[in-house]
């Protein structure tokens, strides 16, 4: 399983995905499920992904090397627009599926895969994308500014409470990696290291791109925090006056 998930901010974009990767309790393995596309100065687009890795990787490959879209050939670095850049995100999953989907099937394997498509072309505006298994996909609004895909019902909670689209990117990094704490206490087959990326409105380049480990001194000194502060917050909460 997997975790990623994605801040729509006016500031700009945070995104952070987990690296477990689990074919059955003998196979664990780390893989990365961020891929970037920038040319400095002219774009920076972040694609995160879950679902079965021989499908996001075929995916990604597709992206780098060219995919069709109403009869011209683009990738991420050459698409025109955010939204085109999804339209060939979701064209370039029906192209995998319609070389792989049949056979995948007749061997009882889903084709399952979804991505988080997020950054900013120069002349655009930053965008954050959710693309499904069929293509098709929706897109963060100011009363949804965050978008999640894998196993994301654990680190929902806090975001659907605190993020809103004048959130800064110090308390967006806060807050998804809060988030993503939440989830890796709750489901083992999220884990470590996790990929973060910050991107700043109109920088039209990575501001920050970091591996957190284990040993990373803030995530550390963030998790022991968090879990101090809701062990205080429901200690000062009043008993009801029923018992």
């Amino acid at each position: 399983m997997t975790y990623c998930v994605g801040l729509w901010l006016e500031q700009g974009l945070v995104m952070l995905a987990d690296t477990r990767t689990n074919a059955g309790i003998d196979h664990i393995s780390v893989y990365s499920k961020m891929y970037t596309a920038a040319v400095p100065g002219e774009r920076m687009l972040c694609l995160m992904a879950a679902g079965n890795l021989a499908i996001t990787q075929a995916v990604w490959n597709r992206l780098q090397e060219g995919v069709a879209l109403e009869g011209e050939t683009h990738t991420l670095s050459t698409i025109g627009s955010m939204f085109r850049a999804a339209q060939l995100v979701g064209a370039a999953v029906r192209a995998v599926y319609e070389a792989d989907g049949a056979m995948m099937e007749k061997q009882d394997v889903r084709f399952s895969v979804s991505l988080l498509l997020g950054g900013q072309i120069a002349g655009g505006p930053v965008k954050l994308y959710l693309i499904y298994s069929a293509g098709n996909f929706i897109e963060a609004t100011p009363e949804t500014p965050f978008l999640q895909i894998g196993e994301h019902k654990y680190g929902k909670p806090i975001l659907d409470r605190a993020v809103t689209r004048a959130t800064p990117l110090e308390d967006g990094v806060k807050l998804v990696l809060v988030s993503m704490d939440s989830t890796l206490r709750s489901n083992l087959t999220v884990g470590l290291p996790l990929d973060l990326l910050v991107y700043e409105t109109g920088a039209l380049r990575v501001r920050q791109q970091r591996r957190v480990t284990e040993d990373d001194p803030y995530f550390r000194h963030l998790r022991e925090a968090w879990s101090a502060a809701l062990r205080d917050a429901y200690r000062r909460m009043p008993a009801p006056d029923w018992l």
